[in-house]
């Protein structure tokens, strides 16, 4: 049996009082992903586990089964490896937005919706200007980059832009974690060379990127690519924003946790995504027209994951449209992405695989909420489906929130989700 998990970022959602109670996914009009839901089981399942942040790094990387107190580093190395950055041991990566920033507060937290084409330029001109021996801006998609600081310290809090829309920024600049060090230390990071490399304090860590923000504003603000945009009245994309430091990571393989897997592939627009992907062993799927957006290229990922059926014994599809509209607060929006994921992805895929001799477990679920009334990221337990043919159904008949509470697998945890996906 082969395997395709259909990942719907930040689908979930809470009841809003505008669709009379509702969450989003009960609003929706979903007929394939309640179909699966009618004709598979459902559960929960926490995607966030106690003492993380609900981002998507986490959430991702827990529900492919890993344990996070082993191997969580971040975003910043998941986006290096896929960028193609292959992280030196004394290296820090930390993920690089490039946001708006506007009257003293985070406008948003993607520069106006930065087109890849602007932002390799902008960042680009970012380490002429900043880059040196130690500092190093890397290209990345859209508003996401990468920033890498060579002997840099991942002993610091910082904010994640999404996070905190309209607040003042400047309360919001990296702190230094309270780890009793005040001056450079030596920590051992690499744990397959054993190589002891030293760094910047946390408070040196801190200040440094600070000054890398404070230094980008008039940099970016200058730059005739934002000159264009405020005469154009689109959002300035005028500062960095970096967060979410980290190592270089050490993982297992998918193929090395379940025996089932020979061969698997991950589909997604997002670094972070493809980085997980990297780091699990996973054959990269690049679909034009991809954007992470709400005009992402449905037809090319369904079409995409359908191929990689044929070759691979596992696919992990990620789509990122919904969890954009909830971080942009649009009702409307994140109702038409959830129904695009519905009809242009699970339908064309379902559909498919029914008629193949070989049978294929779907998996559909979030990775976790990204609520359109708060439009941030929370940590609750997310619904989730699996079905294949022959399996037994639980009686469940909508996919959503509310519905999936009764379903037969209960509330799953840590790796518990996977073990279910791969052995039921």
């Amino acid at each position: 049996m082969k395997h395709l998990i259909i990942l719907g970022d930040g689908m979930a959602d809470h009841a809003v009082d505008r669709l009379g109670g509702k969450t989003l996914l009960q609003h929706a009009d979903t007929p394939y992903m309640d179909l699966l839901a009618k004709k598979g089981r459902c559960g929960r399942l926490v995607t966030v586990p106690d003492g993380y942040s609900p981002g998507s790094e986490v959430a991702n990387t827990a529900i492919l089964g890993y344990d996070l107190d082993k191997v969580y580093e971040g975003r910043g190395p998941l986006e290096a490896a896929s960028i193609g950055y292959e992280m030196r041991p004394d290296d820090m990566a930390i993920r690089c937005n490039i946001i708006t920033l506007a009257d003293g507060k985070i406008l948003n937290h993607h520069g106006g919706h930065l087109s890849t084409e602007d932002g390799t330029v902008l960042i680009n001109y970012l380490n002429e200007q900043l880059g040196d021996d130690r500092v190093q801006f890397i290209p990345g998609i859209q508003y996401r980059h990468l920033l890498v600081i060579r002997g840099g310290n991942k002993h610091i809090t910082c904010s994640p832009p999404h996070d905190h829309p309209d607040e003042p920024w400047q309360p919001l600049l990296v702190k230094p974690e309270n780890t009793g060090t005040g001056h450079a230390s030596t920590e051992n990071t690499c744990e397959k060379c054993q190589q002891s490399v030293a760094r910047l304090s946390p408070a040196e860590t801190a200040d440094l990127i600070n000054d890398l923000i404070l230094r980008s504003q008039s940099l970016l603000e200058n730059h005739p690519i934002n000159q264009k945009r405020k005469t154009e009245g689109k959002p300035m994309a005028n500062s960095i924003w970096p967060w979410s430091p980290g190592y270089r990571p050490s993982m297992q393989t998918i193929a090395e946790m379940y025996p089932e897997v020979k061969t698997g592939a991950v589909i997604s627009a997002v670094d972070l995504i493809r980085g997980i992907g990297h780091y699990a062993g996973l054959k990269i799927v690049v679909v034009d027209g991809a954007t992470g957006l709400y005009n992402t290229n449905y037809e090319g990922k369904a079409q995409a994951a359908i191929e990689a059926l044929k070759n691979d014994d596992f696919v992990f599809l990620h789509v990122e449209a919904s969890d954009e509209a909830g971080h942009d607060g649009d009702l409307d929006l994140k109702l038409r992405t959830i129904e695009y994921l519905d009809r242009r992805i699970v339908e064309p895929i379902y559909n498919e695989v029914k008629t193949w001799d070989e049978p294929v477990a779907i998996a559909l679920l979030p990775d976790h909420p990204t609520p359109v009334e708060t439009r941030t990221h929370v940590k609750e337990p997310v619904p989730f489906v699996i079905y294949h043919p022959g399996i037994e159904a639980d009686g469940v008949k909508e996919f959503d929130e509310v519905s999936c509470v009764s379903g037969a697998y209960g509330l799953l945890q840590k790796d518990e989700f996977m073990k279910v996906f791969m052995n039921d």
